[in-house]
């Protein structure tokens, strides 16, 4: 990697490191995701918290922070490898964030978007794949093992050169659901929909 590419990666690892959960959070008045819910920084503890609307808003500000460094590295004439480490940066950034302790979310929706520029048929099979497995099982966590195991695949269909990165930063989403796998293992991974459900009705009481 050259020196640009390396500072490169780290300035995609500082924004990465912008955590729009706890951000818009504390904007909205609402608790703090890393003390709440699931304890995950990321949308879908947010849609627990905080409701659909600024739930939304984390998804779009985190696909953002990781799309925006790769797309630009396009324009600025990063090799493939290089690339894929300005992506691994920005999932780095969200998972260990430097601005808020290096507590952060589980990175799906960066990976997402720093996947995605990759090409159309990369983004519309993560996309499907992930809609397919919650909307057939509710567990948004399995939606991203699932989906983490079979972007590589997709990549080396669509784009092969990128197949080492991707899957760099694959690993590294399955690490950070390692402890909603054994928790999927034993069978006492909540669905979204249910934790959901309990959570109205407790507030309606």
């Amino acid at each position: 990697m050259s020196l640009f590419a390396i500072f490169y990666m780290v300035v995609a690892y500082l924004l990465g490191s912008v955590s729009s959960a706890i951000l818009l959070c504390r904007l909205a008045g609402l608790p703090d995701p890393r003390n709440s819910g699931s304890n995950n920084p990321g949308a879908t503890n947010v849609l627990r918290i905080g409701g659909r609307w600024i739930a939304l808003g984390v998804l779009l500000f985190d696909m953002f922070k990781g799309m925006l460094p790769v797309w630009l590295g396009y324009y600025l004439g990063l090799t493939h490898f290089e690339l894929g480490m300005v992506a691994l940066g920005a999932c780095l950034g969200h998972i260990f964030p430097i601005f808020f302790k290096f507590k952060g979310g589980k990175g799906v929706a960066t990976a997402f978007g720093a996947i995605a520029p990759i090409s159309w048929g990369v983004a519309g099979s993560m996309l499907g794949t992930w809609l397919l497995v919650f909307l057939i099982t509710g567990y948004s966590s399995l939606s991203a093992v699932l989906t983490a195991l079979l972007v590589p695949f997709y990549v080396w269909w669509f784009k092969p050169e990128f197949t080492f990165p991707v899957a760099l930063v694959c690993c590294l989403l399955i690490y950070r659901h390692h402890d909603n796998i054994q928790r999927l293992w034993r069978g006492q991974e909540d669905k979204v929909w249910r934790k959901l459900k309990k959570q109205n009705q407790s507030s309606k009481e």
